[in-house]
């Protein structure tokens, strides 16, 4: 016979003096909204992502083509959670030409890259996922810039590396405490 344990915390009794228990979840995320942003980085480029190159990049983009919004405009999923202190939860997914894209992490010759995947972002996990980022304020001075870890490597952050000409979305190792510009972000 096996026993699967379940979490539980007691629960204030008002007026009944015997003692209840309520049943946790253990890390789940549970979608709450979703915001349409575009995202800059600090030279004020915004992320477009080209699936059929298997690219996401900061691009300086002309009015015309920010209309168009192909590849541009972010869903910002935001998700409840039993373990605030880490920021808020969220995933992303994109539009491009009709089809819904979601960015995730893989693992790939030893480095994790960022990819986006066609298909659509799930209301609630049970547990871990490699689409899920935690947002916080890029510093306290800085209250509308954002900066993104990865909610399964600490200290793995969404940042930008130029790279064959292009100014790449990759995710970096940066100390706690470092201000590094390459990973701050601004939903806008």
């Amino acid at each position: 016979m096996s026993y699967k344990g379940i979490p539980v915390c007691p629960v204030q009794p008002s007026i009944d003096p015997r003692l209840y228990f309520e049943e946790l979840e253990c890390d789940a995320f549970r979608r709450e909204k979703i915001l349409q942003r575009v995202l800059r980085n600090v030279n004020s480029q915004l992320l477009v992502v080209r699936p059929d190159l298997n690219v996401a990049a900061f691009e300086d983009v002309t009015d015309q083509e920010m209309k168009s919004g192909n590849g541009m405009h972010f869903s910002i999923h935001c998700y409840k959670t039993t373990t605030p202190s880490a920021g808020l939860p969220v995933a992303f997914s994109v539009l491009v030409e009709d089809k819904s894209y979601y960015m995730c992490c893989e693992e790939e010759r030893g480095r994790i890259t960022v990819r986006f995947k066609e298909g659509k972002v799930p209301a609630e996990f049970p547990g871990e996922s490699n689409i899920i980022f935690f947002k916080t304020t890029f510093t306290p001075e800085s209250s509308r810039a954002f900066k993104f870890e990865y909610s399964l490597k600490q200290g793995m952050f969404l940042a930008f590396q130029q790279e064959d000409g292009l100014r790449k979305l990759i995710l970096k190792k940066v100390s706690r405490g470092e201000v590094d510009e390459t990973v701050k972000i601004y939903p806008g």
